[in-house]
């Protein structure tokens, strides 16, 4: 297989991640990696031929994780990670996936509501429009969101796998800045997928470094945060440095100790030490 094809096939990958949401540090490793092999002279299967995958990962940016879907392509010439993402674009298939709804289901939802994504789905579930389908009650309704919630959501906290995460001083900067900057209208703004029917561009994003970290910032859009009205309080970082990667979400605490103070979620204990130090330092 070519560069050119290895490339085209990784950017395809990237393509499909950023319509399903992914995590967008995940989404711009593979489209950096798509960038580092067409910038190759040598040819990358010689390469892998060679040397194997320890020999991919000298490229930049190439993990143990793309490093592996590359060596399949090359060695295959396919992707089983990009079947899957091709087969998902296909709204039959991905909504019989969620439990309580069967291929006929899926078929009625596609047919009578014309949704195209578990996006589409979920703001269904929420408007009610669901409910106006044959075969959807209350309960099987309820079951739908509650599966989808768990799979589309980005609020918690994921632990790197190579080293602890980011301080929470520096989220907590990373947080302030962010909504400073948002409040001022001075970031880009995207049109999520989720609750968002209007496709409308009112989500601000924010891209930044700090030391060897680098950082997405945005508000959550999650069904959670919506329901609480708290869509422009909770804010969803996530951060990735040489191949660690993992996110954390800061919100307002509303009880406690801590109530009223910004905090990471599920690191509660280290965010009161560190107001503590800043009012002994004050």
């Amino acid at each position: 297989m070519e560069n050119r094809t290895v490339a085209l096939r990784l950017e395809r990958i990237a393509e499909l991640l950023e319509l399903r949401e992914e995590n967008p540090h995940r989404v711009r490793a593979y489209r950096k990696v798509a960038a580092a092999v067409r910038g190759q002279d040598a040819s990358l299967e010689r390469r892998f031929r060679e040397g194997g995958g320890e020999a991919l990962r000298e490229l930049p940016g190439v993990g143990r994780g793309i490093s592996a879907v590359v060596g399949e392509l090359l060695r295959t010439g396919s992707s089983r990670l990009l079947r899957d993402l091709e087969a998902d674009l296909d709204p039959v298939r991905v909504f019989s996936r969620i439990p309580g709804i069967s291929g006929t289901l899926a078929r009625r939802v596609v047919e009578e509501l014309g949704l195209r994504s578990l996006a589409d789905l979920e703001q269904a579930a929420h408007d009610g429009r669901l409910l106006h389908v044959e075969g959807f009650g209350t309960k099987r309704v309820q079951g739908v969101r509650e599966a989808l919630a768990a799979r589309l959501s980005r609020s918690g906290s994921t632990a790197t796998e190579e080293g602890p995460p980011p301080q929470v001083e520096l989220l907590l900067e990373i947080d302030d800045r962010y909504r400073e900057l948002a409040r001022a209208g001075e970031l880009r703004t995207i049109a999520p997928r989720r609750f968002n029917p209007q496709r409308e561009s009112w989500l601000p994003v924010l891209d930044a470094e700090r030391g060897d970290w680098e950082f997405t910032v945005l508000f959550s859009n999650t069904a959670q945060a919506h329901e609480r009205g708290k869509t422009h309080d909770w804010v969803v970082i996530f951060y990735e440095s040489d191949g660690r990667e993992g996110q954390c979400t800061v919100v307002t605490a509303g009880e406690g100790s801590l109530e009223g103070k910004r905090v990471v979620q599920g690191r509660e204990r280290e965010c009161r030490l560190y107001y503590s130090h800043r009012e002994e330092e004050h």
